[in-house]
């Protein structure tokens, strides 16, 4: 059975008012819910038949290519050797989750297939993309040495540069082999090699692990973005910067500030969503044989939400190390 969000029991609560014959029917306590500062904005509870196209776009192949169809890099940029397609056997929704699945393959060049999903169309379109908010996945990952999930954000549109100047939001990513952990994580900074990275690791409790269904999901202001497991906060990030500086086609780690873009960039524009299940790279490591497949990753549901009032006024940067000597 589903786990609501904040938004759902907030309209519970509500409809348990408006039905009520007294107002004593309903626990005082629990209307401060009914004021959350959130609204509902986009969602995909996976109710339909299959994978709806409409908010969904597939990433395929083990190439990262630009929208014209350039390849920039192969095994995803981190040596991944799963080929991504939108085979039934590899993606697919049953009893109201959407499923992904790693398998292993005979063919060479692509020993394991899986899904990548992203609210972004082949094209370049966006089928959804936004600045600010709270994004929730409700999900439950496998375990298994070289199992990769992810449930993370990319920039709709690459203002500030490629990756990772126009910045990358993880909301959890995981090691197969370490079922009992996740990872929250920012990307920033110049273009690839000169990216950098901050974020922080989360340790289930004694007993739990991320082969239940648990709640993840990033509260994103202008100049903070904190995490979340179950509802219940884990880190905060106030600092990052961002730059275009390049020598060729290679980003620069940038001389001084004025070559830094203004506070909050790179994130300070509209983001697009990403499920995926990867099988061994860089920040994981290969499968064994102690690898059971196929992997299986399965999402309950994902929700967006935007603040009622709008977006909030501007945190402050927060401490942190430049690239550069301060003045």
């Amino acid at each position: 059975m589903r786990s609501p969000s904040l938004l759902s029991v907030a309209g519970l609560l509500v409809a348990i008012s408006l039905s009520a014959c007294r107002p004593s029917a309903v626990d005082p306590s629990a209307l401060a819910v009914v004021d959350s500062p959130w609204v509902l904005t986009w969602q995909d509870e996976f109710d339909g038949p299959g994978v709806d196209t409409t908010k969904w776009g597939f990433d395929l192949g083990n190439d990262i290519v630009d929208d014209t169809g350039f390849v920039l890099a192969t095994g995803w940029g981190n040596n991944e050797l799963q080929c991504y397609t939108r085979d039934r056997r590899n993606v697919f929704v049953r009893n109201g989750m959407l499923r992904i699945r790693a398998r292993a393959s005979s063919v060479p060049e692509c020993p394991f297939t899986s899904a990548r999903l992203k609210t972004r169309a082949r094209d370049g379109r966006a089928l959804f993309a936004q600045r600010y908010g709270r994004f929730e996945f409700r999900a439950k990952l496998p375990r298994g040495r070289g199992l990769w999930p992810a449930l993370w954000m990319l920039p709709q549109d690459d203002r500030y540069g490629s990756w990772a100047a126009s910045g990358e939001i993880d909301v959890m990513e995981a090691r197969g082999q370490s079922p009992d952990s996740i990872f929250g994580t920012l990307h920033y900074g110049a273009s690839a090699p000169k990216n950098v990275a901050s974020g922080e690791q989360f340790r289930f409790p004694p007993g739990e692990d991320f082969t239940d269904f648990h709640l993840y999901a990033v509260e994103w202001e202008p100049g903070r973005v904190r995490w979340f497991i179950d509802d219940v906060a884990y880190q905060t990030q106030t600092f990052w910067w961002s730059t275009s500086a390049r020598d060729d086609w290679r980003g620069r780690t940038p001389r001084d500030s004025s070559e830094l873009h203004d506070w909050p960039a790179p994130f300070d524009q509209p983001f697009y969503l990403l499920i995926n299940l990867a099988v061994g790279g860089n920040f994981i490591g290969n499968p064994d044989r102690t690898t059971r497949f196929p992997g299986e990753m399965q999402v309950d549901f994902v929700r967006v939400y935007q603040r009622r009032n709008g977006e909030g006024p501007l945190w402050p940067r927060g401490p942190g190390a430049y690239p550069f000597p301060s003045r």
